[in-house]
């Protein structure tokens, strides 16, 4: 779907990355949810290298799961998780914040959009498959609280409300009493990047225990409108495809001669020159202002289908200079 197209990117734009640093099954997962999302030429590209030169989703090398390589690193070298400097301090300035505004780096006065787009950039530099410094997964987990709260206008509300004495929420990433996320941190970042959302056996810590929220027959109302919602733009699309069918097969010119339907006489727009095709009776039922509204319909049905090939061709020229970068890559001594 168009909308998934920036999230399609963003998920090539990472199995890019992994490839680079060898890491080709991380590659592959992003690339087959990017062909999910909004299948490109380039995700393709990329996944049929990786599957021509060997890669298998254990083989973290790099390299063909049989052939020579180069020399294997020691287990210790493997299993050791490297972080840098920069996420390591950016850990603690997390752990050093005193409230959810702070955490997020959103004034009070935050709108809800402000909200999502600090959560989201902050969500992907702390998750634990992006930053393995040592407490990432606190902050992580501190960051989802914060927006889980920030973002329901009742709790913000109550937060707002309640004074400094629960306003720990970085410790260990945790949060005080009423505070407490009733959704995981991870879930939370799926419902964001494309995990789907949560099951039903979502638990509300209170005192020390977890256990499930009341009403769980309005909760499972509430899981069945965020399917629906989920689904809403499949739904949609189905139905103006069909509707565009409808139109198509009740239109009174075709692009292309279509004898099915009786498109065989060929003519031109008059502002333009675009050629079309209609049936026998057309030249009588349409004149004048009919006609003219006719061919301004050919004419956009013409430009829309240009700019259509222009994009298929660009994704594909796209997808081979990928194919191009990364063979360059791997035949470039290190």
């Amino acid at each position: 779907m168009e909308v998934n197209r920036d999230e399609a990117e963003r998920c090539i734009d990472i199995a890019t990355t992994a490839l680079t640093n060898n890491q080709t099954d991380k590659a592959v997962r992003f690339l087959e949810k990017a062909q999910r999302l909004f299948p490109t030429e380039k995700a393709r590209a990329l996944l049929d290298l990786i599957a021509k030169n060997g890669f298998n989703p254990g083989n973290h090398s790099g390299r063909p799961s049989d052939g020579p390589g180069p020399r294997q690193r020691s287990p210790a070298h493997e299993t050791a998780k490297s972080y840098t400097s920069d996420q390591l301090d950016a850990v603690k300035k997390i752990k050093q914040c005193k409230d959810f505004y702070e955490i997020l780096g959103v004034k009070k006065d935050a709108s809800e959009e402000d909200l999502k787009k600090s959560y989201r950039k902050l969500a992907l530099k702390f998750h634990p498959d992006k930053n393995q410094a040592p407490g990432a997964t606190e902050a992580f987990k501190a960051i989802g609280n914060a927006y889980a709260c920030l973002s329901n206008s009742d709790k913000r509300k109550h937060y707002d409300q309640c004074g400094e004495e629960k306003r720990h929420p970085s410790r260990q990433g945790q949060t005080d009493g009423d505070f407490q996320a009733d959704i995981s941190p991870e879930d939370l970042f799926n419902m964001f990047f494309g995990g789907g959302f949560p099951g039903s056996n979502i638990h509300v810590h209170r005192n020390g225990r977890y256990q499930r929220p009341a009403g769980q027959q309005g909760q499972q109302r509430e899981g069945g409108f965020a399917l629906f919602v989920q689904l809403l733009p499949i739904v949609i699309l189905v139905v103006v495809s069909a509707l565009s069918q409808m139109m198509v097969s009740a239109a009174p010119y075709s692009l292309s001669f279509r004898l099915s339907v009786g498109h065989t006489h060929k003519r031109y727009t008059e502002s333009l020159r675009v050629p079309y095709y209609v049936g026998d009776t057309f030249a009588r039922e349409y004149q004048g202002l009919n006609l003219k509204s006719v061919e301004r319909s050919v004419e956009d049905d013409y430009i829309s289908n240009l700019r259509n090939n222009c994009w298929k061709e660009k994704q594909q020229k796209e997808g081979l200079l990928y194919r191009a970068r990364l063979l360059i890559n791997r035949h470039t001594p290190r």
